[in-house]
């Protein structure tokens, strides 16, 4: 997987409302209305990451998720990360 340009990154985030490009890396944070409910959908969130294999750095603190995307092997943003987090924001809108 090929580590995207800062121009494609940019071209793409217009596409994704809310997340923000940092330090290589793509990322965004929720809140939610209780713990169980943010555990809830970080469960779903885990399902998806686990079929597409690819993992994110994330945090949790009661009803807040904060998620991280980048491909470590491409030391960046790649198609990869895209294509996660465009699955995130569907699980995240059909809750």
């Amino acid at each position: 997987m090929e580590k995207l340009t800062s121009e494609q990154i940019e071209d793409k985030m217009a596409s994704l409302e809310g997340w923000d490009y940092v330090d290589d890396g793509i990322e965004t944070s929720f809140e939610f209305k209780n713990f169980k409910e943010a555990f809830t959908v970080m469960t779903r969130i885990a399902f998806e990451c686990e079929a597409q294999n690819h993992h994110p750095e994330w945090s949790n603190v009661y009803n807040s998720l904060h998620i991280r995307l980048s491909t470590h092997d491409a030391q960046g943003v790649t198609e990869k990360d895209f294509k996660l987090a465009g699955s995130i924001e569907k699980i995240i809108e059909s809750d």
